[in-house]
């Protein structure tokens, strides 16, 4: 294989990047450490900023080495359409209306429930809102279950390695649980047209296995979590004042319904979102404030791994076309760790003559494995700008994320395989 200058400086930046991400935490202790440039170390220890910053160096060095009409045609060239749509539908789906008409739809369903109030709401954001992903799209689950999350879990008190463990279940359940259709999980919505995947196929193929590993993977960390878990976390979600009108909780559903729809169509979907700001204005009193910072941090961090990621092809589509269905679902698996799972499921959907053993393996692998990184599921970087306040530091480490989604990805795994 030959290799050109720039794909090898790509490489190596992505590597970088990487090795950033796993070092972030240690970042914001150099925070504490060295008041004097805390501001430095705590922008280079935010997750978000991290693939952004080294896609920004890569244009850089392309300008260098290329010339700059060819650093800003690549930079140009490359497809924003995931990461502005998940900023949109994080702010969307994280509006009060939403949240709060969600909350007491599982408020109402946890009451039904023979366990405590507290466990049954903990166990429906971990498996209910999940699966949800697969009609409302996974970065709008993510966001949902993370702020109905955070007062119960992710806060001080929990032990640090249960947060952690309910971390790696919340972001593989998210990454299987939107599997039921053909258009919420970002690796299925890569390859579904072109594979001719409809919403019958992903229910008989993968629905109800991802289904089965989420009610184990939510039963399994709620188990654990519940001694820590009371009663009054419950009424910290079911907070009833002032009430939001059931009007304006419709009208926000419907702006997340048409983003949902339009997910493929930026233009659409950003004006759409530009009128949902004026409608928040119009309705302040009914709002809390919106996440444009969170939402655009994820944003920044998807958009430079689209930019860093756009380089790596030339060394991951041969290592994805020379593996066997079994070698290629455990190879998914753990290059999804080090890269985000859609674009390895895109780069699959280039090879031709792929069997749909094949075919199944690739995905079944990028899905099961979303939750080991923050880079893993285009969803996740949005769970991290939610609940890393909760974790010590206010930082959440990849060791540590690593080692809590092992045990559900494991369970996962276990049922793609059969």
């Amino acid at each position: 294989m030959e290799v050109n200058t720039m794909q090898a400086i790509g490489a190596g930046l992505f590597a970088f990047a990487l090795l950033h991400t796993f070092a972030a935490k240690s970042l914001e202790g150099l925070a504490h450490r060295y008041p004097r440039h805390a501001g430095l170390f705590h922008l280079l220890g935010e997750v978000e900023v991290i693939f952004g910053f080294w896609a920004f160096v890569l244009i850089v060095v392309m300008a260098l080495v290329s010339g700059g009409a060819k650093a800003i045609a690549y930079a140009e060239s490359r497809q924003y359409t995931e990461p502005l749509f998940v900023f949109v539908v994080m702010v969307v789906a994280a509006s009060r209306p939403v949240l709060e008409i969600v909350r007491h739809f599982l408020m109402l369903v946890a009451r039904l429930t023979p366990i405590r109030t507290s466990l049954a709401l903990a166990w429906l954001g971990l498996a209910a809102v999940p699966l949800m992903g697969s009609l409302i799209t996974e970065p709008a689950a993510m966001t949902l279950a993370a702020l109905m999350l955070a007062p119960q879990i992710f806060r001080q008190g929990i032990p640090e390695w249960l947060k952690y463990g309910a971390l790696g279940v919340l972001f593989v359940n998210v990454s299987i649980g939107g599997t039921l259709t053909p258009y919420a999980a970002p690796p299925v919505l890569m390859v579904a047209s072109a594979w001719n995947w409809d919403t019958a196929f992903m229910a008989s193929t993968f629905g109800w296995k991802s289904g089965i590993s989420v009610l184990i993977n939510a039963t399994g960390i709620t188990f654990l979590l519940r001694s820590h878990i009371h009663e009054e976390d419950a009424s910290v979600i079911d907070d009833p004042a002032p009430q939001v009108p059931l009007l304006v909780s419709v009208i926000h559903l419907a702006f997340l319904a048409a983003v949902v729809i339009l997910a493929h169509h930026p233009v659409l979907f950003l004006g759409l979102f530009l009128l949902f700001l004026g409608y928040t204005q119009a309705y302040e009193r009914y709002q809390s404030p919106l996440i444009l910072k969170e939402g655009l941090l994820v944003g920044f961090f998807l958009a430079g791994l689209v930019v860093l990621g756009g380089m790596q092809q030339w060394w991951l589509q041969p290592i994805v076309s020379s593996l066997g269905p079994t070698a290629l679902f455990f190879g998914a698996l753990g290059l999804t760790a080090i890269t985000d799972n859609a674009a390895l499921t895109y780069l699959g959907s280039l090879i031709v003559g792929m069997s749909d053993q094949a075919k199944y393996m690739l995905v079944a692998g990028a899905v099961a494995g979303g939750g080991l990184t923050v880079i893993a599921n285009a969803p996740n970087p949005a769970g991290v700008a939610l609940l890393r306040r909760g974790f010590n530091d206010e930082s959440i480490g990849a060791v540590g994320l690593l080692l809590g989604a092992l045990p559900p990805t494991a369970v996962a795994a276990l049922f793609f395989l059969l």
